[in-house]
Order: structure tokens, then C-alpha cells, then sequence
């Protein structure tokens, strides 16, 4: 009994050293991280392989439609037209933008994580936006 507890420890241990491991070398590489000029400020999807996206690029707002294989530039917004569209959402402005100050809305935050888990498998936003899209779709109406 007590060598199967010796063995476990063990075991874990050197799984968490290859974890920090890991860790360390996809921090030295640069994977995963942002280099923080581009921003989603919101996604919304128009089909099953189509969404479009609002992004804050270097101080630049653009609007992209992405498909499977394409990302097109849609158009280019005023930094101020998309803090008076979020104002009439009910949500003030986005950190870093014209308005800057205000937090960014509960909901609109959990679609537009930051840190080097954003827009990943392990990031809570993406779980979010995913069970909502679930439930939009498992909504019966009628």
C-alpha cells in the first residue's frame, strides 16, 4: 500500500514537472501570449461557418467578416461610433477607447478575454459564448 502512494506522488510529480516545463518553453517561444495591438471588442456569428467581428487594431476599429477560409475587411469604424453604439447597448465604453474610464459590460467581457488563454479551449469566454449559442439554438419557440 505504501509503494502505490510512493507511485502516485511520484507520478504526479513528474507530470506537473512536464506541465512547468512545458509552461516555461511556450513562454520563451512566445506561443500563446498576445502582443496586445489587436483587440475583439465583440464577435457575432452569421451561420454555421460565418461570423463578423469588430477589432481594435493599434487604435484602428475594424469590422471583418471570416469564413472557413476567407477574412474580409468589411469596413472601418470611427472609434466613436463604436463607443455611441455600445452606449445605446446600455453598456458604457470600452477600456482604451475615446470614452475610456468605464468599465466594459459583464457580458461583452466574457466574449473578449484577455491574457494568454484569450479565444482558446482553456479560456472561460469561449466556454461562455459556446453554451450560449447552445441554449440559442435549443430554445424552442413557437
Amino acid at each position: 500500500m505504501t509503494w502505490m502512494v510512493i507511485r502516485l506522488v511520484l507520478s504526479l510529480a513528474f507530470v506537473a514537472g512536464v506541465l512547468l516545463f512545458a509552461t516555461h518553453l511556450a513562454k520563451k517561444r512566445g506561443l500563446g501570449q498576445g502582443s496586445g495591438l489587436i483587440e475583439v471588442v465583440a464577435r457575432q456569428r452569421m451561420g454555421r461557418t460565418s461570423s463578423v467581428s469588430v477589432l481594435r487594431v493599434a487604435g484602428r476599429v475594424l469590422v471583418v467578416g471570416t469564413t472557413d477560409d476567407h477574412v474580409t475587411l468589411l469596413t472601418e469604424v470611427d472609434d466613436e461610433d463604436l463607443d455611441a453604439a455600445l452606449a445605446a447597448q446600455g453598456g458604457p465604453a470600452l477600456p482604451g477607447s475615446a470614452a475610456e474610464g468605464h468599465a466594459p459590460r459583464a457580458g461583452l467581457a466574457a466574449r473578449t478575454g484577455s491574457g494568454p488563454l484569450a479565444g482558446s479551449v482553456l479560456d472561460r469566454g469561449t466556454w461562455t459564448s459556446v453554451v450560449q449559442e447552445l441554449r440559442e439554438r435549443t430554445v424552442r419557440r413557437s
